[in-house]
C-alpha cells in the first residue's frame, strides 16, 4: 500500500493503471476517522475493482464558519493501520493546499438539489462537497466511486453532477451501516458520550416507525413526518432540526406518496452534535444504486 500526498503523483499512478495495465480502479472518498461504514465501502470496492484507492481528506470548503472543521477527528496513522487489513492499494491523503492552491477560484454548484434539506441548514455545504468530489474524480479517474446511503442527499447530488458533467465514473451507493442500537455509524458519533449514544438511537427507531405505518397503508407525507418527529421528541436529549419526506431522486417535498421511491430524511441534535439519518420507502429492489455519466 502506498500513501500519496501529491495530486500530480496520484494522477500519474492512476493513468498508468488505466492505460498500461488496463485494470479497473475503485475510489472510496473519505474525510478519515474511518469506521465500519467506510470499511463496508472499501470491501465493496475490493470486490468490484482491480485497484482500490481510498482518499483521506478533511475538506475545508464543505464546513460552515461555525462548524467543526478544526476539531474534526484526524488520525492518518490509525486510518492507514485499519486499511492495511483490507488490501487497499493506495491512500490519497493530500494537504489542503494541494487540493486548493492559493489562486483556486473554480467551484461546482449542483443547482436546486443543493439548496434543499441539508442545504437549507448548511448553506454552501454541497458546493464544497461537489467541488472536492469533482477534483477527486478528475485526479483518480476511477471506474467506480463508492458512497454510503447514510448521506443520501450527498449521493443524489454526486450522481446528478456525474450525469450532468459526463464524468466517466459509475457511482455506487451502499446501504447504511448501523450500530447494534440502530444508530447510523458516523465519524461524529465520536463526539457523543455513552448516554448520548443511547439517546441517539431514537432517530433510527423513529424512522422504523415511519416504515411500519407506511407498510400498513399510510400515504400522507405529513403524517409520516409527524410520526418520526413525535417519536424523536420522546427523547429529551435529542432535538429535531428537520424531518422531510421527499422524492428520492429529485428531493422534491411530497404531500401524498405514490409509486416513486421516497426518502424520509432526518437531522437532529444530540447534545451539541448534529446527526443525519434516513430511510427509503418503496425502494427499487437493487443491492446497490448506480449511475454513470
Amino acid at each position: 500500500m502506498e500513501i500519496i500526498n501529491r495530486r500530480q503523483r496520484m494522477s500519474s499512478v492512476a493513468r498508468k493503471i488505466r492505460r498500461e495495465q488496463d485494470r479497473t480502479i475503485g475510489l472510496v472518498p473519505t474525510m478519515g476517522a474511518l469506521h465500519e461504514g467506510h470499511l463496508s465501502l472499501v470491501r465493496e470496492a475490493r470486490r468490484m475493482c482491480d485497484v482500490v484507492v481510498v482518499s483521506v481528506f478533511v475538506n475545508p470548503t464543505q464546513f460552515g464558519p461555525s462548524e467543526d472543521y478544526e476539531d474534526y477527528p484526524r488520525d492518518l496513522t490509525k486510518d492507514t493501520a485499519l486499511l492495511t487489513d483490507y488490501n487497499v492499494d493506495y491512500i490519497f491523503a493530500p494537504a489542503a493546499e494541494e487540493i486548493y492552491p492559493k489562486d483556486f477560484s473554480t467551484y461546482v454548484n449542483v443547482g436546486g438539489l443543493s439548496k434543499l434539506l441539508e442545504g437549507e441548514s448548511r448553506p454552501g455545504h454541497f458546493r464544497g462537497v461537489a467541488t472536492v468530489v469533482a477534483i477527486l474524480l478528475n485526479t483518480v479517474r476511477p471506474d467506480f466511486a463508492f458512497f454510503g446511503q447514510k448521506d443520501a442527499q450527498q449521493a443524489v447530488i454526486i450522481k446528478r453532477m456525474v450525469r450532468d458533467l459526463a464524468f466517466d465514473t459509475e457511482i455506487v451507493v451502499s446501504p447504511t451501516v448501523r450500530e447494534d442500537s440502530g444508530l447510523a455509524i458516523s465519524s461524529r458519533n465520536l463526539y457523543l458520550d455513552a448516554e448520548e449514544q443511547q439517546s441517539a438511537a431514537v432517530i433510527h427507531r423513529a424512522l422504523k416507525q415511519a416504515k411500519e405505518i407506511y407498510k400498513k397503508g399510510e400515504r400522507h407525507a405529513a403524517r409520516l413526518a409527524e410520526t418520526v418527529r413525535a417519536t424523536i421528541e420522546t427523547e429529551p436529549r435529542v432535538r429535531v432540526d428537520y424531518v422531510s419526506v421527499v422524492d428520492a431522486e429529485t428531493l422534491e417535498k411530497l404531500d401524498k406518496l405514490d409509486e416513486r421511491p421516497v426518502l424520509v430524511a432526518v437531522a437532529a441534535y444530540v447534545g451539541k452534535t448534529r446527526l443525519i439519518d434516513n430511510t427509503m420507502l418503496n425502494k427499487a429492489k437493487k443491492d446497490a444504486a448506480t449511475t454513470k455519466g
